[in-house]
């Protein structure tokens, strides 16, 4: 099949294979006698485990290291459970700090009249530190100086 009905099969974007492709992610293809990309099952199969650990927020590589691992009929299983630990524990961390994002804002938000005046607490907020990362316990720069609930 091509890489259009390869796609469509696995769920991966046809720009997504091409990349998976030259990143050396996925094996090069066999062409067809017209030059096109000629995808079998394998191939698909893989794609479709690829698309699922992207799904699962893997990077690409960690995808690499998770096929390595696919692929190696030898693994311990032990590798592959230490891989997803960290995978999660990132997970985690990164919930933690979108909450304490969804917490500043929510902040913010909760400041503001939203009325007809030009003061408005979440430009101010947003004015005082920029770029400023989340601190540990929800508190940031950011919202320091703001009110307890």
């Amino acid at each position: 099949m091509n890489i259009g009905q390869a796609a469509r099969a696995s769920g991966v974007s046809a720009k997504m294979i091409r990349y998976y492709e030259e990143t050396g992610l996925i094996a090069p293809v066999g062409r067809t006698a017209a030059g096109y990309r000629d995808y079998a099952a394998p191939q698909i199969h893989e794609l479709r485990f690829i698309r699922r650990a992207r799904d699962l927020g893997f990077s690409v590589a960690e995808i690499a290291d998770l096929l390595s691992l696919w692929r190696d009929r030898g693994r311990r299983s032990a590798d592959v459970k230490t891989l997803a630990h960290a995978h999660i524990a990132d997970l985690r961390a990164r919930i933690e700090t979108l909450s304490q994002m969804a917490d500043t804002l929510q902040t913010l938000v909760d400041c503001c009249a939203g009325d007809e005046r030009p003061d408005c607490p979440i430009l101010s907020g947003l004015e005082l530190d920029e770029g400023a990362p989340p601190r540990k316990g929800g508190k940031t720069r950011l919202n320091a100086h703001l009110p307890a609930e």
